[in-house]
């Protein structure tokens, strides 16, 4: 699962989810479920197989909002960086996508310390992070353009949600982390991610 996970999952839902769009009002009540987190494990193996093909087929696979937060609660939870919790997304029209996750800036501090953390300096402990963009994903390739940041609802340059995400996305292939809004290729053969309301459609 974890492998899986990191190939197809973070190019796309990682950057976006991280970039995480400012929640909207009742995101948090979006229900999750076992037998919804199942159906989105279900389509990640679809979607992944099917790109991995030496023909793949054309195909659209639709991902709703439900399936993915549910996804991102159960089955997606260990994957989750230490300190990031509780996340949420909302699909809307136009690859806008909404939402939330909780972030320990103390982890993020005390990473940084050296480089100086500007508004950050006074903020401490976990607090809400939100932010608001738009996905654009065609031909392949992807890019997330980062519109609005939150931190504890205080509104914040986009520098200083990069300093968070750069901090919780790190790898030791990737040890800067993420650039939020810069362009990546789309995984598993995807060609094109179209959203609507509640709903994003994956197409290979």
């Amino acid at each position: 699962m974890s492998g899986r996970f990191n190939r197809f999952h973070r190019p796309v839902v990682l950057a976006s989810l991280f970039a995480l769009a400012a929640a909207a009002v009742g995101a948090a009540d979006i229900p999750r479920s076992r037998a919804d987190a199942d159906q989105m494990l279900r389509k990640i193996a679809v979607i992944t197989t099917n790109g991995l093909s030496a023909r793949p087929d054309a195909r659209r696979t639709p991902i709703t909002e439900r399936e993915l937060n549910s996804f991102l609660s159960i089955h997606a939870r260990s994957e989750m960086p230490p300190g990031v919790l509780d996340p949420v997304v909302t699909i809307d029209d136009a690859g806008r996508l909404t939402g939330r996750a909780t972030v320990d800036l103390d982890e993020v501090k005390r990473a940084q310390r050296s480089e100086g953390m500007s508004v950050l300096a006074l903020l401490s402990g976990r607090v809400p992070v939100e932010a608001t963009g738009v996905l654009h994903a065609a031909g392949g390739k992807g890019k997330f353009d980062l519109e609005t940041a939150t931190v504890n609802g205080v509104p914040v340059p986009k520098t200083i949600l990069q300093q968070v995400v750069s901090y919780y996305s790190r790898t030791p292939d990737n040890p800067a982390g993420i650039d939020l809004e810069a362009p990546f290729e789309l995984p598993a053969g995807i060609r094109e991610i179209t959203t609507q309301k509640g709903q994003a459609v994956v197409v290979q």
